[in-house]
């Protein structure tokens, strides 16, 4: 990892840059495979899954046999720990529910807000080199508790075109039913047009490698909905001299694993750490399976010292990290402070995989920066909020003059005339 030492001002502008490439050359590719799909529905799924995939399906749904083989064979052990993680995943976004909004704004005149859910939701679980399981729970549990009627799950398939035992035992253990080995582009096209066998879906949900990302931006033409723009992984560990120096080794690691693309930042007030840090990062790294895959993040990565709390603050805020790890001896003062995070970990025994698995929050967060504007998923992500008004006699009659004026001034008659007829109405009543 590069460091860098009380970097002034004019330097942050690359310091806070992602190592992502342009979607650009991804968009003909998108087009060609949405245009398919949408003309060709099935048929261009499975030639696309052929295609990218190296699999034929004829079959695109996961039939309840498949599902049920499936279960049998996930260990008893990893069963419960799903099942941990789902109670407490559960727990935090049941609590997240809210009452109707009711309020009488003057005499006569009653406003309230309430929520209704998303019909029909799509959701897309990352498969290749590490079947995301885990993402199901994050997605499917809020839907269900939303009140979500149809959840669509589409999931790439392996080299046996199947999918992964403990994502299907995930899936059932959620309520989903409608299960599809389809992934890439021409999943993410087959639930925006919906085809023969896959459904569509009026919102989607779940991260992916570029190509999803860009077929999900790209669905936003066709009126689709989606969760967030998203990206690389990505983690920033804020630390001082009374951090881990291997925890904190591990934490960068932990996310650095996710892809070449990802990138992770330690910012510290304490450059007292760095070489503790760095040593731990080269003894961890060469006992990872993904070692490979780990030292290419690493090398988009980076250590930034900064010698006042307000200056490490300001350049958190600035960079807007999609998870953020707070290890400091004066750990309010950066959560007070904090404006622009996905999510946050606080405290020395913390890690980012907390949330990632089993501690309640959601993992599916925004990236690149976009947590300056975006939340990530959240029980409301799978609501709409619907107001409601109603006007007495007395109320029409109290607001009724002043709507008239306004809609006069903007040149809409149609619209005043609208409680002129209603104010007249009522005045030949009395």
């Amino acid at each position: 990892m590069e460091q860098f030492i009380s970097p002034k001002k004019e330097a942050w502008k690359a310091l806070l840059e992602r190592p992502t490439a342009s979607y650009k050359d991804l968009e003909p590719l998108v087009e060609e495979v949405f245009e398919a799909v949408k003309t060709n529905g099935d048929d261009a799924v499975r030639k696309y899954t052929k295609k990218f995939d190296g699999v034929t399906k004829e079959t695109l749904r996961v039939s309840s046999a498949e599902i049920q083989t499936a279960i049998q064979r996930v260990s008893p052990e990893l069963k419960a720990s799903i099942c941990l993680a789902k109670d407490n995943i559960e727990r935090f976004h049941q609590a997240q529910r809210t009452a109707t909004v009711r309020v009488t704004t003057q005499n006569g005149v009653e406003c309230w807000q309430e929520k209704r859910p998303i019909q029909n939701v799509g959701l897309y679980i990352p498969g290749g080199s590490a079947p995301l399981f885990s993402t199901i729970l994050m997605l499917a549990v809020p839907a269900q508790i939303a009140g979500c009627s149809e959840i669509v799950m589409c999931s790439p398939p392996d080299k046996n075109g199947a999918l992964p035992d403990v994502v299907l035992y995930t899936a059932n253990l959620c309520g989903i039913e409608k299960i599809y080995t389809v992934g890439g582009i021409q999943a993410i096209a087959a639930m925006t047009f919906g085809t023969e066998s896959i459904p569509n879906v009026y919102k989607l949900f779940g991260p992916g490698n570029q190509y999803v990302t860009v077929a999900k931006q790209w669905a936003t033409r066709f009126n689709m909905a989606i969760d967030m723009p998203a990206g690389p992984s990505e983690l920033l560990v804020v630390a001082d001299a009374t951090a881990n120096p291997a925890y904190i080794a591990a934490d960068l690691l932990s996310q650095a694993e996710h892809g070449p693309d990802s990138q992770v930042i330690l910012v510290t007030t304490a450059t007292s750490i760095l070489s503790a840090v760095q040593r731990e990062i080269t003894t961890q790294l060469e006992r990872l399976p993904r070692k490979a895959i780990a030292e290419k993040a690493i090398a988009n990565s980076k250590i930034i010292a900064f010698s006042t709390d307000a200056e490490a603050i300001d350049f958190i805020n600035q960079y807007g990290p999609e998870h953020y790890i707070i290890c400091m001896e004066n750990e309010d003062d950066y959560i007070n402070a904090i404006q622009n995070a996905g999510s946050v970990f606080v405290g020395n025994y913390t890690p980012e995989s907390a949330g990632d698995y089993a501690s309640g929050t959601n993992h599916t967060l925004p990236t690149n920066g976009y947590a300056k504007q975006y939340s990530g998923v959240n029980l409301d992500s799978f609501l709409k909020q619907m107001t409601f008004q109603k006007l007495s006699a007395e109320g029409i009659k109290g607001i009724g003059p002043a709507i008239e004026a306004m809609a006069e001034a903007e040149g809409l008659q149609a619209h005043k005339n609208a409680v002129t007829l209603r104010l007249n109405d009522l005045k030949n009543e009395s």
